[in-house]
């Protein structure tokens, strides 16, 4: 029998899915629950030495011999601290041990009580990786402890291999053991194709036996990526890219997930490329994925993201090496498209004709909509965009139909002006910057400076506050939105411009708008110009939903 405590059940199973079959445990009380599990545990043997300091050592000495990880468990307070020695040694030796603590509960570090102290970073620069776990009392706590378990023991075979920390607090009662068996976890995998390609055949021949396959891509450099990279697949598979990222695929999935989609258009196998999406329904859409349906990421970093909750691996390589590595697994060389390919071929194509019949009135949509109806009259070398995160952005991915640039790294509203100002003056190509209002005054100063020429092209969208916060329905309850959320003002960037000496315009209707969007696009300049689209919440609100009723029909 087990342990009662989740946390130790889903550790102690993942370190068997792992393959760690050795460890080395020190008595206490706070990790007896820990010891309880790997002594009970078949796959694992575990040896006692009581002095902490030389336990660490054991470990290293059986991690030399078997070329393995292995654990060595101490209890909480001042045992963790006895291990340092062999840890840096095990560091600088770059051999893989897995140091368990057991801890306090966080309420209680610091508070007097025996044995504690801060011991999630106790290891210092000396571990690979140091994680604290939850102790599970819901699905998504059960993932998050799951998922940290995965990271750290992943980690000790990445670069070069060495020791990481795992810390596991621990609420009492401790000494519980009626669990009959430990749970089915979820182990993520990593895979280095360069060095080994017999798991990256497997991964392959999933994808190409797969009857509902998809490739998602998410914001990644232009250079990084092209079109003609997914030839040969994008005929098998549904592929899906934001105008963050190379245009290869379709793009407008955030309008056709409005509506309830029906369990057939899910995948049966995703391939994640890139960074951060925009859309959260897709997020939302993918979460429902079964167990059975494998989900891999590519990452040249070697993080694990694990978007989709439910992350199979993780495949170590630039995003091109890895489609090529897909298109020489695939033997028949196969293009054709599948029933679900055609189904999502023809949702989309139905998306596609409902945005381009769709006039939106005076609002900030109708602003983005003017401003990138008239970029498509020039060739994608002759400029780039620059938007801004929150509203700007998820206008960019209904109406660019090129790479966009916008800093969602952490989606933050500060320095996209800045960003944007930095970009032109490294190039001769017109730089344009689509930003909020808000956005714009707090990184104003971005303007405060001689060398910006005539390439640089700003889009203020003025709505008078953070006009993102209008859709939130149970927000409008509170009587702190307006002033302290939306941080409605009456501010205009005339004065701003002035002082900068930066030519100005300003749009309060449609006819206005027009000029300004022409204006905007002068071929030659000296000094960057803005336009200054002043437009009402509410009403930009109203325009947006609208628009997105269309696609709940």
């Amino acid at each position: 029998m087990y342990s009662n405590k989740k946390s130790i059940n889903i550790l102690t199973a993942l370190l068997v899915k792992h393959g760690i079959c050795n460890a080395v445990v020190c008595p206490g009380s706070r990790n007896a629950p820990i010891v309880h599990n790997l002594v009970e545990c078949e796959d694992i043997e575990c040896q006692s030495v009581t002095d902490e300091r030389s336990a660490g050592f054991y470990a290293l000495g059986m991690a030399q011999a078997t070329h393995l990880p292995v654990v060595v468990c101490v209890t909480s307070g001042t045992a963790l601290l006895n291990l340092l020695p062999a840890v840096a040694e095990a560091y600088y030796q770059h051999v893989p041990l897995i140091v368990i603590s057991a801890d306090r509960p966080p309420q209680w570090i610091d508070q007097l009580d025996g044995q504690t102290l801060p011991q999630q970073d106790a290891l210092g620069r000396f571990v690979k990786k140091a994680v604290s776990l939850p102790e599970p009392h819901n699905d998504e706590e059960h993932w998050y402890c799951n998922r940290l378990i995965n990271e750290a023991l992943i980690a000790t075979q990445q670069h070069g291999g060495g020791p990481v920390h795992i810390n596991v607090p621990l609420t009492e009662p401790l000494y519980e053991f009626t669990t009959k068996e430990l749970p089915e976890e979820r182990e993520i995998s990593i895979l280095y194709p360069r060095n080994d390609q017999r798991p990256m055949e497997i991964v392959c021949s999933k994808f190409w036996k797969s009857k509902k396959p998809m490739i998602v891509v998410g914001q990644i450099s232009a250079n990084e990526l092209m079109a003609e990279d997914f030839i040969g697949i994008s005929g098998f598979a549904v592929v899906l890219n934001e105008s963050l990222s190379i245009g290869c695929g379709a793009c407008h999935f955030d309008e056709l997930l409005c509506k309830q989609l029906p369990k057939d258009f899910l995948p049966d196998f995703v391939l994640y490329i890139g960074n951060v999406l925009v859309s959260k329904r897709m997020k939302q859409f993918l979460r429902q994925l079964p167990p059975e349906a494998p989900i891999w990421a590519v990452s040249e970093d070697e993080q694990i993201h694990d978007t989709f909750q439910s992350l199979d691996g993780v495949i170590i390589g630039h995003p091109a090496d890895v489609l090529d590595d897909l298109k020489k697994h695939n033997d028949k060389w196969k293009s054709r498209t599948t029933p679900f390919f055609d189904r999502w071929d023809e949702t989309l194509a139905e998306t596609d004709e409902i945005i381009t019949t769709f006039i939106p009135g005076y609002s900030q949509m109708a602003a983005v909509q003017c401003l990138e109806s008239d970029l498509e009259n020039y060739s994608d070398d002759d400029y780039v965009t620059h938007y801004g995160n929150s509203m700007a952005v998820r206008l960019a991915n209904i109406y660019a139909t090129h790479y966009v640039y916008c800093n969602r790294g952490v989606n933050g509203i500060e320095g996209t002006l800045s960003t944007a100002a930095g970009f032109s003056l490294t190039t001769e190509q017109t730089v344009y910057c689509i930003l909020g209002d808000l956005s714009f005054f707090y990184d104003s100063n971005a303007l405060w400076n001689e060398d910006l020429r005539g390439n640089l092209r700003i889009l203020l969208l003025n709505n008078g506050g953070g006009g993102i916060f209008e859709k939130f329905e149970g927000l409008k309850e509170s009587a702190a939105r307006d002033r302290f959320v939306m941080a409605k003002h009456h501010t205009s960037a005339e004065g701003i411009c002035q002082s900068y000496h930066v030519e100005y315009l300003s749009a309060h209707n449609m006819d206005e708008l027009k000029e300004g969007i022409n204006w905007l696009q002068q071929d030659q300049n000296e000094r960057p110009m803005l336009l200054e689209v002043f437009t009402d919440s509410a009403n930009d609100a109203k325009v947006l939903k609208e628009y997105y009723d269309r696609f709940r029909m």
